[in-house]
């Protein structure tokens, strides 16, 4: 019989802290955020039943439907890309982007949140694999970014997120790691005031100790949690 969702849990708990120590990182400061992409909704409360927080969805209209099936207080991050005509929606569901690329949404999401009366942090996803598949923001571009969402009173910017290539050995993906961690320690002195880059988001189910030994505070994880997606 496979290990449960509540056993898979604690084992990534485990070897997150493992590795938080072995970088001198005190193991509180990472945070799960369990990836349910075309995750059955049975495993996804599974894992909020046995104390994931934050959920993360590539998908608006996906998450629109989990949403009304899981009603536990949990947060709601975008980990996918998303598209402006969608940013209403995404505004309403969500209380992370983590996906944020350009000014165009931006400034669509600043509308769309001050209409619906809410603030909504921000990440900047940051393409540093350059890849025709990847999306994510030049890294020149990241801190004019930065200054956009700054002047959104509706928006508030927490913090970076990167996808690497995939590699079959996890430490193929620690340069791109310690990039973004250099680079969000450029940007911290230079971006405006109030706008503390205290996350970052990088690290999935094949590499997360690898990025959480380079300073991850988010781990988004996936397969390693929730088992095998559906098709």
């Amino acid at each position: 019989m496979g290990l449960t969702v509540r056993e898979r849990l604690e084992s990534i708990r485990a070897r997150v802290a493992a590795a938080a120590l072995r970088s001198g990182r005190d193991p509180s400061d990472v945070r799960l955020v369990a990836a349910v992409k075309r995750v059955p909704v049975e495993r996804i409360l599974e894992a909020v039943e046995a104390g994931v927080e934050m959920l993360g969805e590539n998908y608006v209209q996906e998450a629109r439907s989990l949403k009304e099936k899981i009603r536990a207080p949990v947060h709601w991050h975008m980990i996918g890309n998303l598209q402006s005509n969608k940013a209403r929606q995404a505004v309403r569901i969500f209380d992370v982007i983590e996906t944020v690329d350009r000014e165009k949404i931006i400034h669509e999401l600043q509308r769309c949140a001050q209409q619906e009366g809410k603030r909504l942090d921000v990440m900047m996803q940051v393409d540093l694999a350059e890849e025709e598949t990847k999306s994510g923001a030049d890294p020149e571009e990241t801190r004019g970014l930065i200054e956009a969402v700054a002047g959104c009173e509706n928006l508030r910017c927490v913090g970076l997120m990167t996808m690497p290539p995939f590699f079959d050995d996890p430490e193929g993906a620690r340069p791109y790691f310690a990039e973004l961690r250099r680079l969000r320690d450029r940007l911290q002195p230079l971006v405006p005031q109030g706008a503390v880059l205290r996350e970052l988001s990088m690290g999935m189910s094949g590499d997360f100790e690898v990025a959480v030994e380079e300073g991850a505070t988010l781990v988004r994880i996936g397969t390693a949690l929730l088992g095998p997606r559906n098709a």
